[in-house]
């Protein structure tokens, strides 16, 4: 018995196994927009309200919960005693420079202009801590909105890039919008949008150019497919150079691998990604040699689009180390360039040897299981003291533990996805959605667990998170029910989700005080010690 046809999946055509008997017409360019772009109808128009409003909303929730009480606590949040100094040296010398013994409490007592000339060995690309400096320009130093604001927009720009992004795998502004709302309250995307790390941001730049590839996805296809439809064709397909959405997505990525240098994979991962897709868009189009024609035609071309640009705005963010004299390492060679690449070796070599010890640490197996999130700040005072009145004193906290229910059913609707497209035979339940979604949950983890004894922490997953709420959402959208499916089918399966949705958020709420460091009573932080290592 042949399977039932998944609603979800895009249709699949037969593949010619050789070359056409006989030239099929051309079609119009109405017919192919029919075929291979029935997803660009389904995006909202400038008069449709309620696409608008939806994605808008939504975003304005995540920016109220990243911005509410931003300066608080007036305190250096774990990693951001390296990151506010450095973004303030940065923006003072063009490099990050050493402070000297008790520069912490200085600087926040207003004391901001104790840095030494002197160059600091620095082991990230300078970027992020540039975005940092700009929160600065725009609130001083006096207060900690200086340096945490501009995560703070990184974060509530991500939730509505990723809502472009739902909104065209799904055709849906609802779906869109519950996925924009998952990444809204989850607590990894609101601690990092509130402490002056530099994840956030890079999640922000991923996520661009994931959005950017997929536009890129529509046009191609429908330019492939009627490059093939031509009865002059030959049994090569097109080698395309006006991509755009290709540079856009390279420029991204540039600038994700100039705030940490995990962009590179995800670099490699599009790169192979697109690759992928040109083949099976060829395939799909009835080009004979499809495999050959994407890999040996189109993928240097798309190579020459993709890196160059990403090696460019790269080099660009260290223009500050290259003009100026006193960088860490900026006198090891008389050519600047050369001294940048003695930088990059000193850098790669501290990377792969981080193997000190943190009570906080994480590696990548443990990731998905939730193990040991990491405690970013912890102060309790007893009662009496700061005006804390309870029996049991009071806890000021920030966890970077996601929001838990949202975690671990992303995680079974990886899993699931990964089932469904891997399934032997199992070409109906494919779904290139699947596939576009799994592609960013494997750029984003699987390069970490080749570091299985280096010193890395669960908030990393900060980048992951967004294709982990995709999954979900694909995975509620089949639980909802497709239209061709029976009312009843359909009222049962909405239920569900809006009972899911109903208890994500009360979660959150729940959590919310120990992700933005509201005063609690201890025993009400202790409720929230679900696991050992949650503490």
């Amino acid at each position: 018995m042949q399977p039932a046809p998944d609603p979800h999946s895009a249709p699949t055509g037969p593949v010619p196994a050789a070359p056409r008997a006989e030239p099929l017409p051309v079609p119009d360019r109405a017919t192919v927009f029919e075929r291979f772009g029935a997803r660009i109808r389904g995006l909202p128009g400038p008069d449709d309200l309620w696409h608008w409003l939806a994605p808008a909303l939504v975003t304005l929730l995540a920016a109220v919960l990243r911005l509410a009480n931003l300066a608080h606590p007036h305190a250096f949040v774990f990693d951001e005693t390296y990151y506010a100094k450095d973004a303030w040296t940065l923006a003072h010398l063009g490099y990050e420079s050493r402070w000297p013994e008790g520069a912490d409490e200085a600087f926040l007592a207003g004391d901001t202009m104790t840095f030494l000339a002197e160059g600091s060995f620095v082991v990230h690309p300078p970027l992020g801590k540039w975005l940092i400096a700009l929160g600065f320009g725009a609130f001083g130093a006096d207060t900690a909105w200086g340096w945490r604001v501009a995560t703070a927009l990184a974060g509530t720009a991500a939730v509505l890039v990723l809502i472009l992004i739902a909104r065209r795998l799904t055709g849906s502004t609802l779906w869109a919008s519950i996925a924009g709302l998952l990444l809204a309250i989850d607590g990894l995307g609101i601690v990092l949008g509130r402490v002056a790390l530099l994840d956030g941001f890079l999640m922000l730049f991923v996520l661009l150019a994931f959005w950017f590839v997929l536009i890129d996805r529509d046009s191609v296809r429908t330019r492939i497919a009627l490059a093939a439809s031509d009865p002059e064709a030959p049994s090569w397909g097109p080698v395309l150079w006006s991509r755009p959405w290709v540079l856009a997505a390279g420029a991204a990525l540039g600038t994700a691998t100039a705030v940490k240098w995990s962009g590179l994979y995800v670099l490699a991962a599009v790169g192979i990604y697109l690759v992928v897709t040109d083949a099976l868009a060829r395939r799909r189009a009835g080009i004979t040699r499809w495999l050959p024609d994407a890999a040996v035609r189109q993928g240097p071309a798309t190579f020459l689009l993709l890196v160059p640009v990403a090696a460019i705005v790269y080099l660009t963010s260290w223009t500050g180390w290259l003009v100026s004299a006193g960088g860490y390492d900026r006198d090891s060679d008389t050519n600047p360039l050369i001294a940048l690449w003695n930088y990059h070796r000193a850098t790669y070599n501290f990377h792969i040897g981080l193997t000190s010890g943190h009570s906080y640490a994480s590696p990548a197996w443990q990731w998905p299981l939730l193990l040991r999130p990491t405690s970013m700040f912890w102060e309790k005072t007893e009662q009496g003291t700061d005006g804390c009145a309870l029996a049991g004193g009071c806890v000021q906290a920030i966890s970077s533990i996601p929001n838990p229910l949202i975690w671990y059913s992303a995680i079974a609707a990886v899993v699931f996805l990964a089932v469904r497209l891997a399934w032997p035979g199992g070409g109906r339940l494919r779904d290139w959605r699947s596939a576009f979604v799994l592609s960013g949950v494997a750029a984003t983890y699987v390069p970490w667990l080749l570091y299985a004894e280096r010193t890395i922490f669960q908030f990393y997953t900060v980048v992951m998170i967004p294709f982990l709420v995709l999954a979900l959402v694909l995975t509620l959208r089949r639980i909802a029910g497709a239209p061709t499916e029976t009312p009843d089918r359909r009222t049962s399966g909405q239920g569900v989700v809006a009972a899911f949705l109903l208890i994500v958020i009360a979660v959150s709420v729940f959590w919310y005080p120990l992700w933005t460091a509201i005063e609690v009573p201890y025993e009400f932080w202790r409720l929230h010690n679900w696991m050992l290592g949650w503490i």
